[in-house]
């Protein structure tokens, strides 16, 4: 990027979301609701956009007709609102993957390890409604696999899971970096959740769960290997 166009983007009073889009435009980046942008995103702008949100839902409570100036339960929301969507609910998409170490499989570990239930926290992308769930790791290591820390695995789970998404492309994007970090013979991912969007609205059913899988390797080749995971996760 040349020095004229970053100077274009830091334009006096363009706002930071502006600037990161622009960003985002010129590498011919996505930027849909369940990326991550954190690698275009430059020290301060998180304050400034956590401003800008403020200002906007604000603006969201005076469409909706609420007297933030006088109702005292609400004088503060606008702020606290933007504040757990940036830092919390959609962190995972303004914040870098959290590290990660990897050892060596010096054992030849070569046998069936799960981790879980992992509880996980989402949004969905179509009514930023809550998503509240648990999932089940399945991991066939080989000698050539990294190994990773057990809590490793639930902050990866909970970095992919915090933003707007649909489970169906939250387990996959899951399983995705996983597969990276960990290059095992084989990968299981098994996700239930409960969605608000049909408890809190529409048919208000709250009974209702998704269960979705994705499955590589060893676990799609090998049906016992597929059924022992699924008979152990059910225990």
């Amino acid at each position: 990027m040349t020095n004229e166009k970053q100077l274009d983007y830091r334009v006096a009073g363009t706002p930071a979301s502006e600037r990161i889009r622009a960003r985002l435009m010129a590498s011919g980046v996505r930027f849909h609701a369940n990326d991550n942008i954190a690698d275009h995103i430059e020290s301060g702008e998180m304050d400034e956009l956590l401003d800008e949100v403020s200002l906007r839902m604000q603006g969201v409570l005076e469409s909706l007709v609420i007297d933030t100036a006088n109702d005292h339960n609400s004088q503060d929301t606008a702020r606290r609102v933007a504040k757990m969507y940036l830092l919390e609910v959609f962190g995972g998409r303004y914040i870098p993957p959290p590290p990660v170490t990897e050892f060596p499989n010096a054992a030849n570990l070569n046998e069936l390890m799960i981790i879980g239930p992992i509880t996980v926290r989402s949004a969905c992308s179509h009514h930023l409604c809550p998503v509240m769930g648990k999932v089940w790791i399945g991991v066939m290591p080989n000698q050539h696999s990294n190994l990773i820390g057990l809590s490793k695995y639930a902050r990866l789970a909970g970095w992919i899971m915090s933003r707007p998404q649909i489970q169906e492309e939250a387990v996959v994007q899951l399983a995705e970096l996983l597969q990276e970090k960990v290059k095992p013979d084989g990968l299981a991912v098994i996700m239930e959740a409960d969605h608000f969007c049909m408890q809190w609205r529409g048919v208000k059913d709250n009974d209702a769960r998704m269960i979705n899988s994705v499955m590589h390797g060893s676990f799609l080749k090998d049906p016992a290997l597929r059924r022992e995971f699924l008979s152990l996760i059910k225990r």
